[in-house]
């Protein structure tokens, strides 16, 4: 990702995105703001006190947020919405969030066919605070 990337930076040593051929492979992608540091400051949705408590938390605004996320990192790697094909979900909280998950998603891909593929799995926890993160392959 460049300076002028509209996606999270990484929050490791790895590339937000690599093209091979025609498939684009998007690192697993959260739902921090453009341009943030891996803080949960920088997350929409969720405030956190001194102790790491919630003060505030919106599933569905990480949600939106990580499909914004990917499709900037689509975008800048020429691809467009239409053109994936499988997508990973993890997800902190199988049994709060599924549905919730499910609805949302529903409403990004209700106009594509065929729809990408997926796998939903929960994990014990996300390498920053967040509830969901992404990861995502692309035919371009």
């Amino acid at each position: 990702m460049s300076a002028e990337s509209n996606t999270p930076q990484p929050v490791g040593s790895y590339p937000a995105t690599r093209r091979v051929g025609n498939l684009l492979f998007i690192s697993g992608m959260g739902p921090r703001l453009p341009k943030s540091p891996a803080a949960a400051s920088s997350v929409p949705g969720l405030k956190l006190d001194a102790n790491g408590n919630y003060l505030e938390f919106s599933f569905e605004d990480q949600v939106h947020s990580v499909m914004a996320n990917v499709k900037s990192a689509l975008e800048e790697a020429g691809g467009r919405w239409d053109q994936l094909v499988d997508i990973t979900v993890f997800l902190t909280d199988m049994k709060r969030d599924f549905v919730a998950f499910n609805r949302i998603y529903a409403e990004y891909f209700a106009d594509m066919d065929p729809k990408p593929c997926r796998t939903t799995v929960q994990v014990t926890a996300l390498p920053t605070p967040i509830a969901v993160e992404l990861k995502c392959i692309a035919a371009l």
